[in-house]
């Protein structure tokens, strides 16, 4: 298939997380507001003035100065995170929004704040507390929490309009964001596919690290690029993977797997499509924030919620996405050292096989992988196994 027309742009902008769109923004007057976890509502990030950046450490290397601060048994995204800031890479920022997820990201958002990693005059950390159980007074909890530390304080520091009106402009402009990448994302269902998984994950990254406004018209051409894409005569990979798990920022191990031969048709884990790019649906009865509150917590699939009903959401939602986007196999992830993940992984990797019947390669891996001659290995090896599988499987309908 001929290269999409902006993709090489993409790639471009998430290189830097001080792109050129955020700069424009800026330059337009406009605040800028990095976060990183999917609990901080990011819909209410863009309401007003404000545009939401999601955080990311593009090109890390060593990570040595956050490792003296938050040990070697952290999760590498947040130290990498920190170090990063370090560095003074976050110092555009206008505003930091974090959360109380996991124990290693609030320490890396504790140490940004403590060692004054941003010294903008009116800078400024904010951290909601969010409940482990999907309640409607643990709703109501976040719900205060975000009126209070996250959209009061915009208006009292930059004058941030943050009424209905606002809100639900917001939403109006994020449901339409939302769109397209599900659009783009339907169209892996197709047997020859017009999109490779890698191009859907640069799409779907560029729309969280970039101010929606100036990033949608983009996404709006590609997806028509896509639809009107010529097509190979035959589809180009040896078998259709989904993958989920913990949080991925990094395109080149997408790029990695579907290297070996697999097309990555779909994706559950942080920094993708789900969650992350289902349209909100708001009503003229309830409060706007409790509304915007409950989809989150309703639609988080985060290892961190132990309750029965979130753990069974999880492997539903494994499953349903595989079965929908007709995949052969499922790749189940985590990052090193993360503990919510290394307990779920495990576990939910065994009973996707045992319990829904799927084959399942379980892997954990450091934040940069696309290196790793032993994940290249074991990612041909279950492509080779999907694919042994399925001629198998003809041979026996056709006997």
């Amino acid at each position: 298939m001929k290269d999409l027309k902006h993709l090489i742009y993409f790639e471009g902008l998430l290189e830097n997380q001080d792109n050129e769109l955020v700069k424009q923004a800026q330059a337009d007057g406009q605040i800028c507001v990095g976060y990183t976890c999917y609990h901080m509502p990011e819909v209410l990030l863009n309401v007003g003035k404000c545009f939401s950046t999601r955080l990311r450490a593009p090109n890390t290397g060593s990570i040595d100065i956050a490792t003296y601060y938050m040990s070697n048994y952290t999760c590498e995204f947040a130290r990498s995170v920190l170090e990063r800031a370090i560095e003074g890479g976050y110092q555009y920022l206008d505003v930091l929004a974090e959360v109380d997820a996991c124990s290693a990201m609030n320490r890396c958002a504790e140490h940004i704040e403590v060692l004054n990693c941003n010294t903008k005059p009116d800078f400024f950390c904010t951290h909601l507390d969010i409940p482990y159980k999907v309640e409607e007074h643990s709703i109501q909890h976040m719900a205060i929490q975000v009126k209070l530390r996250l959209l009061e304080e915009f208006k009292n520091v930059y004058g941030v309009d943050i009424s209905d009106d606002a809100i639900r402009a917001a939403v109006k402009e994020h449901n339409e964001l939302c769109d397209v990448i599900t659009e783009l994302s339907e169209l892996r269902k197709l047997e020859n596919a017009p999109i490779t998984g890698y191009e859907f994950a640069i799409c779907t990254l560029v729309s969280y690290v970039c101010p929606t406004a100036l990033i949608l018209p983009y996404l709006k051409e590609t997806l028509e690029e896509v639809k009107a894409r010529k097509l190979d005569p035959k589809p180009w990979y040896r078998a259709r993977v989904a993958i989920v798990g913990s949080e991925i920022d990094d395109p080149e191990l997408i790029k990695l797997i579907e290297d070996c031969g697999a097309f990555i048709v779909a994706d559950r884990y942080c920094y993708g499509s789900t969650p992350g790019r289902e349209r909100i649906e708001l009503n003229d009865d309830e409060d706007l924030i409790y509304q915007i509150c409950r989809h989150y917590m309703q639609t988080a699939q985060c290892a961190r919620y132990m309750s029965e009903e979130k753990i069974q959401q999880r492997r539903d939602t494994a499953d349903q996405l595989a079965r929908d986007f007709h995949a052969d196999g499922i790749i189940y992830e985590q990052m090193k050292f993360c503990d919510f993940w290394a307990f779920e992984r495990p576990l939910a990797s065994h009973i996707l096989t045992d319990e829904y019947g799927w084959p399942v390669l379980s892997i954990d891996r450091p934040y940069r992988a696309r290196s790793s001659g032993q994940l290249r290995t074991r990612f041909q090896a279950f492509v080779e196994a999907l694919e042994i599988k399925r001629i198998q499987s003809r041979k026996e309908a056709s006997a």
